[in-house]
């Protein structure tokens, strides 16, 4: 059985020898047949440069350069598309999901499931981190049209009949959990307890959260446009209601001049449902002009091994 890792590296010069090293052990321990597929997502730092030098101690790297950064799921999407093992592993670069896991996860493939994905029982991270996830998770599992598992990141183990599923889904922006789970066959959790990284920060700032959670919401949900029906709907409402309450003063002659403050909140009020409304569907428009442009999602600038 060949195993092939995918590992996708940004900004993680400092610390990347000890996560290759904790790979390499675990091969010579369950002596895998392994393919280590690194790529590196366009990072400020020199982590490119580490694993040439990396590749020349463990012979079995293959790496890919991006020119830029595109983003964790275009370098993960990027590394299954290199693979060729028959087991595939998604790890991140940090450890937080180490490689000493895997031999449990690669059983459940043994025992006849396609995708084994790992459920997050505990988190090292801040709690206002843990809230946010939780809740999203949460969000998004009750809003999608696809069940995607609770407290599931893109660490798991599949088998290549999946990967090429999942890789057939030519989608610009992907949210690969999402699209794990929307692919079907025999999935099954393994809860784990994660660890904190082993160095530094995470290459997850805010605007790329919130860029992979809308990504998850509008790529898996119909949600925000059924919002578009409802906001005009309680607008609907609400004129109708200020209708019958305007002719009623009317028919007691208590029409005045008055009415500058209502008038205004009005305004105001039916202007921010337009423009909410505008701007969900201009999100969808965006993702649908990005979609037939049809541009490659990603552009390789170098490869070591391939």
């Amino acid at each position: 059985m060949k195993i092939t890792i995918v590992i996708p590296v940004y900004n993680s010069s400092r610390f990347l020898d000890k996560t290759l090293k904790a790979v390499d052990d675990q091969k010579n321990i369950s002596n895998w047949d392994l393919e280590l597929i690194l790529v590196e997502d366009g990072s400020p730092d020199n982590s490119f440069e580490v694993i040439e030098k990396l590749s020349d101690h463990y012979g079995y790297i293959k790496a890919v350069k991006l020119s830029r950064n595109f983003g964790h799921q275009i370098a993960v999407k990027t590394g299954l598309s290199y693979s060729t093992g028959d087991y595939i592993a998604i790890i991140d670069d940090d450890l937080q999901d180490p490689p000493s896991l895997l031999p449990r996860f690669f059983q459940e493939l043994d025992n006849g499931y396609e995708v084994a994905y790992g459920v997050r029982k505990k988190r090292k991270e801040s709690e206002a981190k843990k809230l946010a996830y939780t809740s999203f998770y949460r969000l998004l599992n009750s809003i999608s049209d696809t069940k995607i598992p609770l407290d599931s990141g893109d660490f798991c183990v599949m088998t290549k009949n999946i990967k090429d599923k999942m890789l057939s889904l030519n989608e610009q922006n992907p949210y690969l959990r999402g699209i794990r789970a929307w692919v079907g066959y025999k999935q099954v959790g393994v809860e784990y307890e994660r660890s904190g990284r082993i160095e530094g920060e995470s290459g997850y700032s805010l605007k790329k959260l919130i860029k992979i959670a809308k990504d998850g919401i509008f790529s898996f949900s119909s949600l925000p446009l059924q919002i578009i029906s409802l906001l005009g709907n309680i607008g609907l409402f609400i004129s109708c209601v200020f209708t019958i309450f305007t002719v009623i003063r009317y028919f007691n002659n208590k029409i005045d001049v008055a009415g500058y403050t209502t008038l205004i909140i009005m305004i105001m009020f039916f202007n921010s449902i337009l423009l909410i409304s505008l701007g969900i569907i201009g999100e969808y428009i965006y993702r649908i002009y990005n979609e037939v442009r049809n541009r490659p999602y990603t552009i390789i600038e170098k490869t070591i091994n391939i």
